[in-house]
């Protein structure tokens, strides 16, 4: 799987924009590209772990938490994607 450092290393002369999740490295599955610009994608389920293992939350509340203040949070048009799998 490709990690934070590939992504820069290959794509941050061509997308100097690019924008990860802080704090959730471990969940990227990769980028993708809609035919303009490159965007990480992050695995859902990895970073629902990384929440409950890391802060101690709930499923339900790594849930909330995700879906309000990770998914939800749009900066623009390099926000990372979030897959479901």
């Amino acid at each position: 799987p490709m990690n934070r450092k590939d992504i820069i290393d290959l794509y941050a002369d061509d997308e100097p924009e690019i924008m990860f999740a802080d704090g959730y490295d471990k969940a990227i599955a990769g980028v993708t590209w809609d035919g303009e610009r490159t965007r990480v994608v992050y695995t859902t389920e990895e970073i629902l772990k990384i929440l409950m293992d890391r802060d101690k939350m709930s499923y339900d509340e790594a849930s909330e938490f995700f879906d309000f203040n990770v998914a939800g949070a749009y900066m623009g048009v390099y926000t990372p994607l979030y897959l479901e799998t």
